[in-house]
């Protein structure tokens, strides 16, 4: 199936049924559908292909969401991009992934006006929501122009759905610069089948569910759509991140399943709000994309409701690898199976995850090594780089850089990212089991733990602390904690507090920016 025939299934149940809400307006399944066309029509008429490629640069939005649909009716490729990335950024991954349209927020029309002419493979830039302020510091060369939205909609022709070949690209997604220049993660339309089809077998479902979306639709939140889309379900979409208007939202929609981050999860249960909310009709709230505190997992089991459902994947192998349900969170006798809780479940229905060692070797359960995988749900590749596809694919599985091991009941464990292991003495720290440590004192409520360079030791094991709103503790207190729980070599040696951490554009903490600003004094 092609993205957009999540849309026509759900159209298909009931096309006047609600689709996509924002701000209390909603676009009925037909709306989208008609808008789809309009669109896809519309990107014909500019001179797009069947393969040519489309970028979003958008926060959330239902018309920006809706030109995926278009997108990919008229057999193009999405490339979304982070409206939070900085404009260099943004001008690497448009003009790498050879982007011929550029559909665009008028927020971001001064971004836009900065690398406009650095992008000489984009022929339209369209404007999504009002005429194109077009003040670029050059007039544009013959052959490119900038459109506002009714002006693009206006060319549209109506052309009929082509069928796709299900190996065709459906998505390039940037996996961003925190570790060198970034890669283009080419996923085809099976990718995304796959992780649908996992969502929709490894999750509760009912009929119609209702999705609420507050991460950006350019990650996992949007991925996380086709599934609710393909059982005529509706999305209600935030436009920007508010842990207030969440809570509220859910009751008002009747929420069935949602997705958050853990560090906008730990905000959640920060929430004054959050023991009055009526959250009775949740059957599914997601986290994922970072490890989450075990201690702050156990109080959203109790707080929010026994719904809370892990994934872990990445952009290469989307969101699927392993899954752990709202029900495995717990015993057979029905009490909060801890232990568990720090695993990241088992590998997928339709996913091979084994553990390798540095020879390419299989390691036996138990041991620690780093996670492979192999399947439907992984790439195609990396888009125009065969060398970093081939580092990937080393012996036949794709490497995930996360450093892990499966337990006797096939439970899969991660341990740490490999470049975030730290050596202190001869021994291997890994960051993840200080964090989950320190996070266990009622004070913290997020860190990251790094190596220093340190004579004596090599490296020395810090921890870099945001505490909860309203509270206080020393530095002294926090290392002792830890030394109680996890001993004194993996315990910090030094702990610093800090009013908030840095971020990546999805909520990740940012660990290269730490040790850059520690660096810097």
């Amino acid at each position: 199936m092609r993205l957009v025939e999540y849309l026509d299934k759900g159209a298909s149940l009931a096309p006047d049924a609600a689709c996509l809400t924002t701000d209390g307006e909603t676009l009925t399944y037909a709306d989208v559908q008609q808008l789809s066309y309009v669109i896809a029509g519309a990107l014909a008429a500019t001179g797009v292909r069947p393969g040519g490629k489309v970028a979003i640069l958008s926060a959330n939005d239902p018309v920006a969401f809706s030109c995926v649909f278009g997108i990919s009716r008229a057999g193009a490729v999405w490339c979304p991009i982070n409206p939070r990335n900085e404009a260099a950024e943004n001008r690497e991954l448009l003009d790498q992934f050879d982007c011929e349209v550029l559909i665009y927020q008028a927020a971001f029309a001064p971004l836009v006006d900065r690398i406009r002419d650095s992008l000489p493979k984009i022929h339209t830039f369209v404007c999504l929501d009002g005429e194109p302020t077009d003040s670029g510091p050059t007039p544009h060369p013959a052959g490119r122009r900038t459109v506002g939205w009714d002006a693009f909609c206006g060319g549209a022709s109506q052309p009929a759905p082509d069928l796709t070949d299900p190996d065709d690209l459906a998505m390039i997604v940037g996996t961003g610069g925190t570790t060198g220049r970034p890669k283009g993660v080419m996923l085809a339309n099976s990718n995304l089948e796959t992780m649908t089809a996992l969502t929709l077998m490894g999750y509760p479902f009912g009929t119609r569910p209702v999705y609420l979306a507050l991460a950006p639709l350019t990650h996992a939140a949007g991925v996380l759509c086709f599934p609710v889309l393909a059982s005529g379900g509706e999305i209600v979409i935030m436009r920007t991140p508010d842990v207030h208007a969440f809570l509220e939202l859910i009751p008002r929609h009747g929420v069935t399943h949602t997705f958050l981050p853990p560090t906008l999860i730990y905000m959640v249960l920060a929430a004054p709000e959050l023991d009055s909310t009526e959250l009775s009709s949740l059957q599914c709230f997601w986290y994922g994309a970072a490890p989450m505190s075990v201690a702050r997992l156990e109080e959203a089991l109790r707080r929010i409701g026994p719904v809370m459902a892990q994934l872990f994947g990445q952009t290469e192998a989307p969101m699927m690898i392993s899954m752990l349900p709202p029900a495995a969170h717990f015993d057979a006798s029905g009490n909060i199976a801890r232990d568990r809780l720090s695993s990241a479940g088992r590998p997928a229905p339709l996913v091979t995850v084994a553990i390798m060692g540095a020879d390419g070797a299989l390691l036996p359960h138990g041991e620690r090594g780093e996670i492979v995988v192999r399947g439907s749900l992984v790439m195609k590749g990396y888009y125009r780089d065969p060398d970093a596809t081939a580092a990937a694919s080393a012996y036949g599985w794709h490497h995930t850089g996360d450093i892990g091991y499966l337990d006797d009941d096939n439970y899969l464990y991660i341990v740490d990212r490999a470049k975030d292991m730290i050596i202190t003495g001869g021994f291997n720290v890994y960051s993840t089991e200080v964090e989950q440590a320190l996070m266990a004192h009622a004070a913290v409520q997020d860190c990251a733990v790094i190596g220093q360079p340190d004579e004596k030791w090599g490296e020395r094991v810090v921890a870099v602390v945001q505490l909860q709103p309203g509270a206080s503790v020393d530095a002294a207190e926090l290392i002792a904690f830890a030394k109680a729980r996890i001993g004194s070599v993996k315990a910090p040696k030094e702990v610093l507090v800090w009013p908030d951490l840095p971020r990546s554009k999805v909520g990740k903490v940012v660990k290269p920016d730490i040790k850059a600003r520690l660096a810097a004094g």
